[in-house]
Order: structure tokens, then sequence, then C-alpha cells
């Protein structure tokens, strides 16, 4: 029984206010109190066919009902779905949430009501949850088997398999054809049956949750997908039927669409009597009438249909509910019929500021728990997750496991994995674990000292545990624009014995989100405070000790990513024939004399190192210097300059070889997505010219700080001047070779551009705009070259990419602020040559960057002779005038996805870029910024603390990229979890924090709250530089004037 309980609702926990969402009431009145009294019982039909009783108040509002399933449901995003019931006409209709249930609902003992989706979104990445995912897929299993959805056999087909895959896992021929004799999906299935076999063979190793995204991927394509059709006569008499979406309002001739009206055409509806009217904004064009006349089977049918359309309406294309009109004096005319309740962009600005907790949830067939997530790959600290087992597994959390502060480095509960048996009449959606009702899964290690709160939406694959070749991950789809915050590096690897489940589970495709929470095992737990206050007082205090650590440790790093070139990379070129033995000989023979210069070069910094902390016998002043053994370093670097010239030839032949060939293409991307590869191939190969750099910032920090007569100035001065001299040498290669990396790793993000690496194009800024058009705001990601402005959709496919769905070039266009204009704070409207757009940024400071840059662009687009824009291939250009182009740019859902079709499998992809990171953040980045993060790179231990959590975890963290990456140790391979920083704020903690420790630092975003302690002032304050230059975009000017004093 779902008897009501002092619970939140809906829109209690979407941050209502107590009178809102009551669009029908008068100004000033109040929603109308829940009454009390006797209560009546209503049964209620879940989207699995399992029936749950409600008790409410008799006299209580159709809300408290929905509420009340929503809480049961623990959904949060319950505003798409509403109660239908058959009234006393039999006619089905919308329970009213504002009218007493009681007036609408006469026999309630007698009625059943059913629990579906009512608003279908245009793009199911749209919908943040996994369960409400799952329920959709559930509504599209359903109108399957009623003939609602009607589609062609291949896709019939095809959506099965999908089901199966969700319901039994992995392919088993026997078991299939099993289960598809006991199920029966649509009425004409055993034709189809070797068809569902065969398309559900190529799902092997889809979880749960990604069958559910792929699932309503084809299904959103179908002409019938979230139809409703109305019976309905055109003026002549002829039989047609009327549906309404999230575009407009549809008419059919049986199941065939012949018509649509754009919620941008329809200036009104109403009915009278059985006919519905609507009424047309005037078109010089159009051959329609302005007003169209439909008669429907009665009044009550008319309404109905009258009352959906005025809600779609409302939550498709409205920023906030409707206020209510001004109550009339004398007498009403007309319906008082409003929408009420949160519109679709409340409901995904609310998700996006991560005010919900997290929940379990059973599939009733699969019986795979899951933890609600919004990014994409399961992955996991150490090693593959085992693939999804066709054996029920249940990914549980032992008691406590949603207690923000139980989880600390000592008492962190353990995974387990149960098989819990779900009873005939208990609806999928939620059943939370019992405490202790599962048992330890064996060798499981302990899950570490996360909070609940922090885990903003991952989940963890299940799967097959039988051994399988190491296969990398196939590219991530986030279908949110929210993602959690830390990311598992989620890159291939093979399935050791000893496999950590993740209390992340990942819902969409096979690679990680760019924003999960880390995972990192018991093995990292810190020492204790008394020990680490006494270490660090064995240690010197000396400024200038701490600058030649930070050699030390960065040094560390750089060996390490030479590493991913010299032995990682080497060793997957050697066993597959795919690279040229020219390339070779270009790219591993300029490295491995590095990597063994830089192995020697270590060892003498930390021998120094153990020497000044007087770790051994000869711990006398002289040794407290590094400036020797950076000069003697340097000067022995030039011979290997002819080696470090050769790096930007090398990183272009690669790209050249890449495009020509498919399988080194094939090879490379692969590479990208295993674990040690935590950044872009390409990067890998920047990395000398990148260390060059700071070495020189570091050599200008010593002499600064040492006095002239100090014993190491000297040597400190020789070798920055020796250091400024090659880096001044490399200077031109090193600008040409960051544009050109940056230009190839853009258009590994996007999809139907064909020439964007062409010589003279030049990167300025990327990031996430909203475009304003027919449909709304929606968003959009923006690129901007010198020549050339593009914008692009979100991919909807496995690959993830952006697709470019227009370009704008740079020059005649204008640009002007038109806030007022429009209505829509934060607006721009760029008018070009051929097609103008109006955009909207997330805050003044956003806008300001993208005004500043355009313009600099614009400038130089102008000044400049080339290079001439070139169109991009699989763009057209847009023929529409400027005034058609800013008020009807309709852009079409089928166009802004892929162009491959739902039945291909597409190519693997990174899901954690940087423009991934922006389009989650909602911010923008430039060249300049990402300039100034080559220059701000450090790495070396921190303490971390979780804002409840009460244990220091020590860690080894690399900065690098504008992201935090997390170690066990400096000797690990690779990143357990990473952790993006644009958006982030960064302060010191204030006394009410109650953190008595010294230097320690805070970052903060939305909920998410972090807390990371150095080892002195000196490492304090340079984790807080170089955190701040990703947190805040840097001026212009003031990067010009810092390359200028590095002659950079």
């Amino acid at each position: 029984m779902g008897e009501i309980e002092q619970k939140p609702t809906p829109g209690s926990r979407l941050g209502a206010p107590e009178n809102s969402g009551i669009s029908t009431l008068e100004h000033g009145q109040k929603p109308p109190p829940t009454p009390s009294g006797k209560l009546m019982s209503i049964k209620i039909q879940m989207l699995d066919d399992t029936q749950e009783a409600f008790e409410v108040p008799q006299r209580a509002p159709g809300k408290v009902l929905l509420d009340a399933v929503c809480s049961h449901l623990n959904l949060v995003e319950g505003d798409y779905f509403g109660l239908e019931f058959p009234d006393h006409k039999k006619i089905t209709v919308w329970l009213d949430l504002l009218k007493p249930i009681v007036k609408q609902i006469r026999r309630p003992k007698h009625v059943v009501v059913k629990f579906v989706v009512k608003f279908f979104p245009p793009d199911h990445t749209q919908l943040q949850e996994e369960l409400t995912r799952y329920l959709f897929a559930l509504q599209v299993k359903q109108d399957l088997a009623q003939g609602r959805l009607t589609c062609n056999d291949t896709s019939a087909a095809l959506l099965i398999s999908h089901i199966v895959q969700s319901e039994i896992g992995d392919f088993d021929e026997a078991l299939d054809r099993e289960h598809l004799a006991k199920n029966k999906y649509i009425p004409q299935q055993d034709a189809l049956e070797d068809k569902i076999v065969e398309f559900h063979h190529n799902h092997i190793g889809q979880t749960p949750a990604e069958s559910d995204f792929q699932l309503l991927e084809v299904a959103r394509r179908l002409e019938m997908y979230g139809i409703r059709l109305h019976p309905a006569k055109d003026r002549e008499g002829t039989k047609i039927n009327l549906a309404v979406a999230n575009t407009g309002i549809l008419v059919f001739q049986g199941f065939t669409k012949i018509n649509a009206f754009n919620w941008a055409k329809v200036r009104k509806l109403s009915f009278k009597r059985k006919r519905f009217l609507v009424k047309l904004r005037p078109d010089a064009n159009s051959s329609y009438q302005d007003t169209l006349e439909f008669l429907m089977a009665s009044r009550d049918f008319c309404k109905s249909f009258w009352k959906i359309c005025v809600e779609h309406h409302a939550f498709f294309r409205l920023f906030e509910e409707p206020k209510p009109k001004p109550k009339p004096v004398l007498f009403s005319r007309g319906s008082s019929f409003r929408f009420s309740g949160r519109t679709q962009k409340q409901v995904l600005d609310y998700v996006k500021e991560g005010g919900h907790k997290k929940v379990q949830f059973e599939r009733k067939h699969s019986k795979i728990h899951s933890i609600r997530s919004l990014a994409t790959q399961p992955t996991e600290p150490n090693s593959e997750v085992p693939k999804q087992s066709p054996q029920s597994t249940s990914l549980t959390f032992g008691e406590g496991a949603d207690s923000p502060g139980g989880r600390s480095c000592q008492q962190g509960k353990e995974l387990k994995v149960s098989t819990p048996e779900s009873g005939p009449h208990q609806s999928p959606a939620l059943k939370k674990s019992p405490a202790g009702g599962s048992k330890p899964a064996d060798r499981a290690t302990k899950a570490p000292p996360e909070e609940e709160e922090e885990e903003e939406g991952v989940k963890e694959r299940v799967q097959q545990s039988k051994p399988q070749p190491p296969q990398p991950s196939t590219g991530s789809l986030t279908g949110s624009p929210h993602l959690s915050e830390l990311s598992i590096n989620s890159q291939g690897g093979t399935a050791p014995t000893n496999v950590t489940l993740s209390p992340n589970l990942s819902p969409d495709t096979k690679q990680a989100s760019p924003l999960i929470s880390p995972l990192l095992n018991d093995q990292a737990c810190p020492r204790t405070d008394d020990e680490e206050e006494g270490r660090r007082k064995r240690f010197p205090t000396d400024k200038a000790y701490f600058i030649a650590k930070e050699v030390s440790t960065t040094e560390r790093t750089y060996l390490k990513d030479l590493e991913v070139i010299t032995s990682w990379f080497h060793s997957t070129v050697s066993t597959e024939d795919a690279m040229p033995e020219t390339l070779k000989s270009l790219i591993f023979p300029n490295f491995e004399p590095l990597h063994k210069f830089h192995t020697n070069f270590l060892k003498e910094i930390e021998q120094r190192l153990a020497l000044w902390e007087g770790r051994s016998n000869a711990h006398l002043r002289d040794h407290q210097r590094i400036g020797d053994v950076m000069l003697r370093n340097i000067q022995g670097m030039k011979p290997l300059a002819a080696h470090l010239w050769k790096h930007g030839e090398a990183l272009e032949a690669l790209e050249n070889a890449i495009r020509s060939s498919r399988r080194l293409e094939v090879l490379c991307r692969d590479f990208e997505l295993q674990k040690v590869c935590y950044l872009p191939l390409n990067t890998f190969l920047l990395r000398p010219l990148h260390r060059l750099m700071h070495y020189q910032q570091v050599l200008e920090r010593l002499c600064k700080h040492h006095a002239p007569s100090h014993a190491d100035f000297r040597d400190c001065r020789a070798a920055l001047a020796e250091m400024t001299e090659m880096v001044a040498q490399l200077h031109g290669t090193m600008i040409k070779m960051e544009n050109f990396q940056k230009l190839h790793e853009l258009k590994k993000d996007l999809i139907g551009i064909d020439n964007l690496v062409v010589p003279g194009r030049e990167f300025i800024r990327l990031g996430s705009l909203s475009k304003l058009s027919g449909k709304g705001l929606q968003q959009r990601m923006f690129f901007l070259f010198n020549d050339v402005l593009l914008y692009t959709s979100r991919g909807l496919t496995a690959s993830n990419q952006f697709k470019v769905h227009g370009q704008l070039p740079l020059y005649g266009m204008t640009i002007e602020q038109s806030e007022d204009e429009w209505g829509v704070p934060h607006c721009l409207t760029l008018r070009g040559q051929r097609q103008s757009i109006i955009v909207a940024a997330s805050s003044r400071s956003e806008m300001e960057k993208w005004i500043e840059d355009i313009q600099m662009a614009i400038d130089l687009a102008e000044k400049s002779s080339g290079p001439t824009p070139e169109f991009l291939a699989s763009s057209p250009p847009d023929n529409k005038s400027p005034d058609e182009a800013t008020t009807a740019d309709q852009e079409s859902e089928d166009d802004l996805s892929a162009s491959r079709t739902s039945l291909e499998r597409q190519a693997p992809h990174r899901g954690n870029t940087m423009v991934h990171v922006c389009w989650h953040r909602n911010t923008s980045v430039s060249m300049v910024d990402f300039s100034v993060a080559v220059e701000n790179q450090l790495s070396g231990n921190l303490l971390r603390k979780f804002k409840n959590s009460n244990g220091w975890q020590k860690l080894w963290v690399v900065f690098t990229n504008f992201c935090l990456f997390f170690y066990k140790s400096h000797q690990d391979n690779h990143p357990l979890a990473s952790l993006p920083l644009l958006g982030y704020s960064l302060t010191v903690p204030s006394e009410a924090e109650n953190i008595h420790k010294d230097y320690v630092f805070k970052l903060h975003f939305k909920s998410h709250v972090y807390y990371f302690r150095a080892e002195s002032e000196y490492t304090f304050e340079r984790w807080m530089e170089v955190i701040r230059s990703a947190t805040s975009s840097a001026s212009r000017a003031h990067v010009s004037s810092h390359k200028e004093s590095h002659m950079y």
C-alpha cells in the first residue's frame, strides 16, 4: 500500500515554492491544502503492469496522487508522466492535478488508474535519470504490444532485441528463443524471431541502461513514437486522426502523417462544442486558411484533446509555468483550464543543479539494481569490470551506504552483490536494498571514503565474468547537459582476477563520462594526522627546497608521459602492422633518447633532495641547492635539441598517416581508449616542448627567491639563460603545433566536417551557448575560428560526437547585444551575410568573453586576405534571409542526429574531452586558456577530504588540461579518477567549516565540495595558482604579457 506520508513531492524536490504550479488559481490565492478526513484507496497500474494501491484523502486534488506515485518510485523527473483513467463515459482522460480526485473518479474501487508517459521529449538524451529512461523504455514496450507504435519489421526486430538484451542479458540463442516463446512483444512476433535473434547477437556487452538508451534512440525516429491518435473529420468529412507532440499538432490519415502545424505557426487553439479550431499565424506562402476546423465525436472528446494540446504547448515551449489570468468581475467565459506544473526547461534546470539524491531501483526482469546516472561508461579503478552476466545479479550497498559521513577510509563498507527475489506485484521501480540483505562479493575491495551526494550520477556495469580478450570501451553517450563531477578513467585494459565493483553505473554507452566520482580503495588510506605532522616537521622549510621538490614531482609525471609513447604506444604499434616504418622511425627514435636522459635527470634530482632532507650522512649545507644539477642537465640537454625539432614533424606525419590509413586510425583510436592514455594521444607528442617551459618557470622562481649573494644564484641564472635560449628557438614550432594539435583534437569531436584542418585556420574559442529558434532556446556547442563560426548539436549516438549543424563566415559579420529585443538574458545577435542567429550565454562574463573573441576574429577576417572561408563539405550554407533565419529557424531533430542510421554500431570515442566538459558545465574555453594551461602543470601528493567525511586521504595528484587526475601513488601507470575544474570555485575554508589544518584549499561546484591539503605554504600557493588558472579564464592582455615575459 502506498499510503501517503509527509514526503517531499516532485514539486518540492524541484525547488518549487509552496504556491507554485497552481496556475488556475487567482492572484494571491494559495494552493488547496491536502484535506484531512476519510481516505479512499486507488489502484495504480505501473508501467511494468504491476499494481499498487494508494490511500489518499477523498477530497485531495489529483496532484496529491501523482506526487504519491512519484515519491513511491523516487522519480525525480515525474513531470514527464501522468495518470490516465476511463471516465464515466468510458473516455480515457488525464487526471486533472487541480480538481479533487473524487469529482473525477466516480467509483474509485472499480477503476484502475494507469501511470504512463504523458510528455515525450524530442530528444531522449534530455532525460537525465536512468530510472526515467527505464520507464520510457517500458512505455515503448507497452506501445509495441498494443499496436500503438507501428513500424516496419526491421525496426520492430531491432526494438525487441534491445528489450531482450535488457531483460536477459547477453546473447544465447537457446535462451533467446525460449524467452521469445514465453513473451510476446508484438502480435506477429514469430515471423520476426530470426531477425530479433540476429540483432540481439550484436548487443553483447550492453548493460540494461545502455539497452534502454539504444531502444529510445531507435524509437524516437519512428513516426508514431509518443503519438496518441484522436479520431476526427476535416471540413470535407474525411476521416482523419489528430495528435499532439512536442513540435505541434499533427494530422494523420490512418497511421500516415499527412500534415503538421508547428507551435510557431499556431496563434490560437480553441474548441466550440464538437469543433476543434486551430488559428494559424498569417503566412503569404501558405495555402491554408487562417483557421482550421476539425470535427470530433463529441464535446468531451474535443475538450480532452484541447486540454492535452494546451499542456504540451506549455510544457515544451514555455520557460516557466503560465501565470493565471485575473478573475473576471462579473462572469467568466470559456474554460479556466491552464497547464499546471513545471515546464521541461524547469525540470532540466533542476536536475542540472543536482539537488537530488541517487537511489537504487530494480528492473522487473533483469533484477539488476542500478544507481541513477546521467553519464555513460561504467568504470572501475584498476581494472575493466567484467561484462554483464546473463544470470541475475544486483549491485547493492550495505547499511550506511547513503550516509554522507559514514564512509571514511577506516570504516568503508564493502560493495555487495545479491540476487533478490521480487514479488509478482512489486513495482520495478524501486526497492531499496534492506540493510544487510546481501552477501559480500568474493574478494571485493572496500568502497572508498566517498559521499553519496558527491556521486552525481554514474553507474558501474556488471558484465560477463568469463575470460574475454581486452576490448577498448566504445564511446560515451552522456545524455544530459549536466553531469557528475569526478571521472573514473575508463579506457581499455584486461580484467584481473580481483575485480572491484564500482558503486557507479554508467547508463548509456561504454566509455566513461567526463565527470564521474573517483573510486579509490582502502589501500590509499592516509597517515594519521600525528604521523603527517611529525613527518612534516623533519623536512626542510626553505622555499628553495619545495621549488626543487616541484622539479622532482613534475619530472616523475613527465617521465610517465614519455612512457606513454616510448613504451605503451610503441608496444601497441609493434603488435599491429598498421604504422609505416618511416613513421615509426620518425617518432620512437626521437623519444627514446629523451626518456633515457630524463630518467637519469630524475635520479640526480632525487639524490640531491635526499641529501637536502638529511636522509643520508652527508647532510651538509653544500647540498641544499638545485641550480648546479639543473645547469649540468640543461647543458646536457642541448645535444638532444635535434630530437625536439622533430616532434612537430612527427605530429604532422602521424595525423597525415591516420588520415590516409583506416587501420592506423582504428589503432590510434583504440589506444586512446586505454586507461594509460589519459589525454589525447597527440598531446603526448608535444610534452617535451611543454616541459622546457616548465623548467624555465621553475628557474625563474629560484632566481627570484635567491639573493644575488646566494651560492645557488649564479648556477640558477646560468641555467635560466640556457633554457630561455632553447625556448626562444622552439617558440614558432610550439605555437604552430599547439594550434595544429588542437584542430585535430576538435576534428575527432565533430561529425559532418571534412576540412577543418586547413592551412591558415586558427582555433580561438569553443563553448556552450543557447541558440534561439522556433522551438525556444536550445543548447548548442559553438566553435570559433579565425574565419568561421560553427555551431553543432549534441551527438545522439554511441560515438558521442557533436554534429555540425551550421556555420557562419566571419567576413562581413556584425555582433550586437539584444537582451531587450528578445527578452533573453545575456543575448547576442550575430548577423552574417547569409544568415543571422540569436544566442544566449550562461552568464554576463561568458557573454563578454564571446563578444571579445568574436569581434577580434571579425576584425582579423576583414583585415586578412586569407584564409578564404572553406565551407564545410557536409554542412551546406543556409540560404535563409536574416529575418527569416532569425524568426523561424526550425531545426529538425532528425537533422540534429548523426548522419548514420540507428542500425550502425558506431566507432568508439572518448567522452571526457574538453568539448564535453564545456557542454556539461555550460561554459567555454579559448586557445588563450589552453596556452596558459600548458604552462600551468603541477603534480605531487595532496590530502583530500569530503565535506562530511572525517579522515584525509593521501593521493598522488596531477594537474593538467584543466583537470585534476588522481592516483594512489606516483608509480601508477594510469589515474583512478579525474575532476574537471571548469566551473569550480576555488576558496579557503571558513571558520564555520571546522577545517583546523594549515594549507587547505576548497573546491566547490554546486553541491560538490572537496578539501585538499598541501604540505607547505609554497606548495599550497602553487596549487592555488595553477587551479585558479583553470577555474577562471585569463584575459588576453594578461596572457600576452605573460608570454612576452617568457619570450614565448
